[in-house]
């Protein structure tokens, strides 16, 4: 198993954490975001990816792409420990909270949008933290009221262990502390990523653990 990611690409990171939470090794290919204009827009990367976009996963001789896809195949190939619930109402909304990270916060503040924000529509550096930071600050907001509603949630976003919107979740933080996010609007989310972050799984798959980290 190979895992193409970036150290500090927090959809690479939510894989990082899935592989770690399941026990699957893997051999970590760093793929450099910034390095000589961008490692991800070489040819030889373009290869495994057309989108230039990471994590990339190659298993068995197949290449699979975008992080929660990756998570939803090695949820179903290596189903030990689950990182979804069983009931399918609970799944869903266990996938919404991952969504809401996945889909909503982290496009709007991914590096190739603020590198348009900045040197194609030549908005400050100010301006453009300006806009992450409104983003990440709107989708905590909202994804605080969708963890405090879960009944009976007990440590985590979602029941009594790790699932996908952990594994969504934790990244997200770490973004939201370097826009300078105000963390106090989701005291939940907060204590629920201190206690994700006492955990191996978690502790190992973070940026400053990877090989590639600067």
């Amino acid at each position: 198993m190979k895992l193409y990611n970036y150290f500090r690409s927090s959809a690479s990171y939510r894989v990082r954490i899935a592989l770690n939470l399941k026990g699957l090794s893997y051999d970590y290919i760093p793929v450099h975001l910034r390095r000589g204009g961008g490692e991800h827009l070489q040819p030889s990367y373009k290869t495994v990816n057309p989108q230039a976009l990471i994590p990339s996963l190659e298993d068995n001789g197949r290449v699979l792409t975008q992080s929660l896809a990756i998570l939803e195949y090695l949820e179903e190939q290596y189903p030990t420990p689950a990182l979804l619930p069983r009931d399918p109402v609970d799944r869903a909304t266990v996938r919404s909270m991952a969504l809401a990270v996945a889909c909503e916060m982290h496009p709007l503040q991914n590096l190739r949008v603020l590198n348009y924000l900045q040197n194609t529509l030549h908005q400050s550096e100010a301006d453009t933290q300006a806009w992450g930071r409104h983003w990440v600050t709107e989708g905590l907001v909202a994804l605080e009221q969708m963890v405090k509603a879960v009944p009976n949630r007990a440590g985590f976003c979602f029941g009594r262990t790790p699932t996908f919107a952990d594994l969504c979740l934790v990244p997200q933080m770490v973004n939201a502390r370097r826009f300078g996010c105000d963390l106090s609007v989701c005291p939940t989310l907060a204590q629920i990523d201190a206690t994700c972050c006492t955990l191996p799984a978690f502790v190992n798959a973070a940026p400053e653990k990877q090989p590639d980290s600067e």
